[in-house]
């Protein structure tokens, strides 16, 4: 009986593990094939069927992409936007947690309330456009970090993982005559890695990934961040946005060179993502139970 126990869990374990890689090598085709068509050549691509693999490497849709400004540009926009929106949003969501984690704080359960509203009550589009012409932040790049500087769920999220440290070393920490800053920077903060790791990345993914205010805010193409130059080459098919890159011949085929632009836009933040991985399972987790 036992050994039929056995035979069924092993059995179970492998069908399980089978249907999870069948999963995810159904996730990873289409970006395998996009992989491919961008290092593909025009002979393979105009044979047409689906390439698993380049057969002749070409790098010429990359050459096509990357050696023109247009995109350059757009990409020091993206990058600028994941790296100081990232910053402003880590700032302003964990110096504001911390205040509302703190039991000094008069009205404390006001301020939260005022917190939760957004997130039962957002604003429209029409709304947010007339505020952020009203503060002249059309286009500026600033129209797309500091109106979502502060995520409320993350906010809360923050606030919560704030909660569980022990009130001990708070309490040791003014007993020695620091500041609630002081507080926050050296003992708060260095405890706080997993969750800053989790919600810094989220941020910064909201950040690279940002389009819809793009295209509601800025007008001057050469303030667009790569994903909207992403929709004007892969979705509206003008592949020729680029102005040309750096052939004085023919272009690459456009599919190839939507294709590549595709890979551009997605691997900065996968390489990424590895290196957070860890405190970004924990962060999360923790932040959300405690408190």
């Amino acid at each position: 009986m036992v050994e039929h126990a056995s035979l069924g869990s092993r059995l179970a374990t492998w069908g399980i593990s089978v249907f999870l890689l069948l999963v995810a090598g159904l996730m990873l085709f289409p970006f395998l094939y996009v992989f491919s068509i961008s290092f593909s050549t025009f002979e393979d691509v105009a044979r047409g069927g689906v390439i698993l693999w380049p057969e002749n490497w070409s790098l010429d849709a990359y050459r096509y992409v990357l050696g023109s400004s247009v995109m350059t540009r757009a990409i020091g926009v993206s990058i600028f936007l994941a790296t100081v929106g990232t910053m402003v949003n880590l700032f302003m969501t964990t110096t504001m947690a911390y205040a509302l984690a703190s039991p000094h704080l008069k009205a404390r359960k006001f301020f939260l309330v005022l917190v939760l509203i957004p997130i039962l009550f957002g604003p429209g589009m029409i709304p947010r456009f007339l505020v952020v012409r009203a503060t002249g932040l059309l286009d500026s790049v600033w129209a797309l970090i500091l109106p979502t500087a502060i995520s409320a769920f993350y906010l809360i999220v923050m606030r919560n993982f704030f909660m569980g440290i022990p009130r001990d070393l708070h309490d040791a920490a003014e007993l020695d005559g620091a500041s609630d800053l002081r507080i926050l920077w050296d003992v708060v903060l260095p405890l706080s890695k997993p969750i800053l790791a989790a919600i810094g990345l989220f941020y910064a993914v909201g950040h690279w990934n940002s389009y819809f205010n793009a295209v509601l805010y800025i007008n001057d193409p050469s303030k667009w961040p790569v994903q909207v130059l992403l929709r004007l080459v892969v979705i509206q098919g003008q592949a020729d946005a680029y102005g040309g890159g750096n052939f004085d011949t023919l272009p690459p085929p456009a599919f190839t060179v939507q294709m590549a632009t595709v890979i551009i836009a997605t691997v900065p933040i996968l390489i990424v993502y590895p290196f957070l991985q860890k405190h970004f399972t924990k962060g999360m987790l923790t932040g959300s139970i405690k408190g």
